[in-house]
């Protein structure tokens, strides 16, 4: 999946490198060199094998590169040669090496045409050297014509100029209040020394998959629109300290064109992939117990016949986010649009606040469900395509900010994830330092600066000779994370804790409506659901020939990011076996349902319901704090309550009993909050079937 720049003509050079040589640039003739012929054959065919490349449709400017680097070895004072090296790094993994050849090539020739100080602004202002390339960016005017390549645009406009002029002044600014993170190279067993990008990660860390151009087997073939191999997606597991060594996900999902990342649910158990059919399509493989299945392809309100990229999962797993550069409805370049994937409407373009006259990519939708981060080459980027975050709130998207300076830098800047409590970022980058031409980077935000505090120690030592004032840390300042809860565990069968696939539904207490079913792994029995704060949560276990479970998250708007593991057992419709109702609620000291209890009620009355020959017991339970006599008066008649929603909703009394025990069946100590919590219940024990 190949993002094409508009780089605006950083390789046209058509008039330039047909025009006269200047006094200073040295030619590669006979006259110059009438002492070494033999050495100007061999730099002439080095000459002539890179042009081949040089002006190829399209220009293959790594395999240009050694010929040229042969040629300029023999004579390194020809400008046009200079340019056309500095060409090639600047559409090369390692950009910075360009600067001391355009640099070169302004000395040589230094009246040269202003395609020569685009060049070089381009160089200077890949390098960040901000100021510098706003001053040769005024000396490049407008150009027009060139060589004509595929991807290669004929000319540089005002307005080009102008945009690269604001994305210096914005580099400027930006490198001036730096982020405060880490940016950490994810290591040899993720990067290769190839192009690794396109990182995706589940909401808990536990699973990254990435897209590779490293070869997949000996002898693999490569991209013939390009000079790498083609596009593979590999995946890799978090060993606590480090990552496992990134492995190749194979078939069905890697084929013989090209296969990238797009976009992982937060479960880690469906993927999102980009494939070349129709131009660029999005298709989706689910995991079935250890395998990644056979991709399929998303309909046609997500594809298209234009360029569909990348894509995002909302936490509810019911839309999607894309990214497309159709003309139907789009705002200029690259779009972000949202669409319902299940649903019939089309995708809605994200609007002007989002999406600019330039490109968009990249998008990426945190499992709080309202914090959208994406790539633009518009907004105040500092050059390329920089990281943008946007939140949802109060039915919109918020002004997008940039991520600033380290993590963007003046080139492209893309394919930015996170993981579920925002502390980890992780990105593909071409830095100094790096294994390869891309390479995969974590980044860890460390929050806003500790304000240094004068100690007050040197006043009191000031009759002593030149006391030191102490700088000292002020109290920590807490690193803003997420307002999401990750609940994760293992589901198993009770008796024999054997792993179970298992459907999780997620439900709105205060609706009653189901907001989204999951699945757990039916391998491993591993699940993971993102719960973003806001909502009271029911969430509902459930398997065929097995009893429900239920568990209950109340989470306030606000509620700080957690991560709780819970395994549940799920148990056979057995005589004697006992379920808790974690979903029933009851006012304070009352035996009244509340409403939030209805969908609990409604499963309850669905078992029974199918199952007609069921008997069950429901018994109320207390914590310890009031009287024991009050204690079990309270739970008799909140077991009571249940019992009356149940008969006068069809189901027979003599199938049902009520039983309040109080608090002499506690099921943790009385001494904390947690464990009174647990104590106070509602269950049901089956009596008969």
């Amino acid at each position: 999946m190949k993002i094409r720049k508009v780089a605006a003509v950083a390789a046209v050079l058509g008039g330039l490198l047909a025009g006269p040589a200047h006094a200073q640039s040295v030619e590669f003739s006979k006259e110059k060199f009438s002492e070494d012929k033999q050495g100007l054959r061999e730099a002439l065919r080095e000459l002539k094998a890179g042009d081949a490349e040089y002006y190829a449709d399209p220009p293959h400017y790594a395999l240009a590169l050694p010929h040229y680097l042969a040629a300029q070895q023999f004579n390194p004072d020809n400008a046009e040669l200079n340019i056309k090296l500095g060409d090639c790094y600047l559409h090369s993994g390692t950009k910075a090496q360009a600067l001391s050849y355009l640099q070169r090539a302004q000395k040589l020739a230094p009246g040269a045409d202003p395609r020569t100080h685009y060049l070089l602004a381009r160089a200077l202002h890949l390098s960040a050297k901000w100021g510098e390339a706003i001053k040769e960016y005024q000396l490049a005017g407008p150009l027009a014509g060139g060589r004509k390549a595929a991807d290669d645009p004929l000319v540089v406009t005002a307005e080009d100029l102008a945009r690269r002029v604001r994305e210096c002044r914005s580099g400027q600014e930006l490198q001036k209040h730096p982020a405060r993170v880490f940016i950490d190279n994810a290591g040899p067993a993720v990067n290769s020394a190839y192009s690794d990008y396109g990182p995706v990660v589940s909401a808990d860390e536990a699973v990254l998959l990435f897209t590779s151009r490293r070869p997949s087997r000996p002898n693999a073939p490569k991209d013939p629109d390009g000079d790498s191999y083609f596009e593979d997606i590999y995946q890799t597991a978090w060993l606590g300290k480090d990552w496992s060594s990134a492995t190749s996900l194979g078939a069905p999902v890697n084929g013989d064109g090209h296969d990238a990342t797009v976009g992982l649910a937060p479960d880690g158990q469906r993927l999102l992939v980009y494939a070349d059919a129709n131009g660029g399509d999005i298709e989706e493989s689910n995991l079935k117990g250890a395998a990644w299945g056979k991709p399929q392809r998303l309909g046609s309100r997500i594809n298209s016949k234009a360029h569909e990229s990348s894509a995002a999962y909302s936490p509810d797993g019911r839309y999607l986010y894309f990214v497309s550069d159709k003309a139907e409805g789009g705002r200029g370049g690259r779009d972000i649009y949202k669409v319902e994937i299940d649903g019939r409407a089309p995708a809605e373009n994200l609007g002007l606040v989002i999406n600019t006259p330039y490109g968009e990519e990249a998008v990426f939708l945190m499992p709080d469900g309202k914090t959208l981060y994406f790539s633009s080459e518009g907004h105040n980027s500092m050059g390329g395509y920089d990281i943008f975050k946007s939140t949802f709130a109060d039915g919109k998207w918020g002004e997008p900010e940039n991520l600033g300076w380290p993590i963007n830098t003046p080139d492209d800047d893309v394919f930015f994830v996170t993981s579920a409590s925002g502390r980890h970022g992780y990105y593909a980058a071409e830095r100094p330092g790096g294994l390869g031409s891309k390479d995969i980077y974590r980044i860890t935000f460390l929050g806003p600066e500790k304000p240094p505090v004068l100690s007050e120690e040197s006043q009191l030592l000031a009759s002593r000779l030149a006391p030191q004032p102490q700088t000292l840390l002020a109290p920590p300042v807490a690193v803003a994370t997420a307002q999401v809860t990750i609940l994760k565990g293992t589901v198993t069968d009770d008796a024999t804790h054997q792993p179970l696939e298992a459907n999780i539904d997620l439900i709105d207490n205060k609706t009653g409506q189901a907001i989204a079913t999951f699945h757990s792994n039916a391998t491993s029995g591993k699940y993971l659901v993102s719960l973003p704060s806001g909502l009271n949560y029911g969430i509902v276990v459930r398997q065929d020939g097995y009893l429900f479970h239920s568990e209950n998250f109340d989470l306030p708007a606000g509620a700080a990011y957690a991560e709780v593991v819970k395994d549940i057992p799920l148990k056979k419709l057995e005589v004697g076996v006992v379920i808790v109702l974690n979903n029933i609620f009851f006012d304070f000291g009352k035996a009244t349902l509340r409403p939030e209890s209805t969908a609990e009620l409604e499963r309850l009355l669905k078992l029974l319901t199918e199952q007609p020959a069921l008997r069950l017991e429901m018994a109320g339970h207390t914590d310890n704090i009031g009287k024991p006599a009050a204690n079990q008066d309270l739970s008799q008649r909140r077991a009571q309550a249940v019992v009356s929603y149940l008969t006068q909703h069809g189901i027979a009394a003599a199938r049902l009993a009520a039983a309040g025990y109080g608090d002499t069946r506690p099921v943790a100590p009385n001494t904390s909050v947690g464990g009174r919590q647990l104590n106070r219940r509602t269950e049901f024990k089956v009596t008969g079937k």
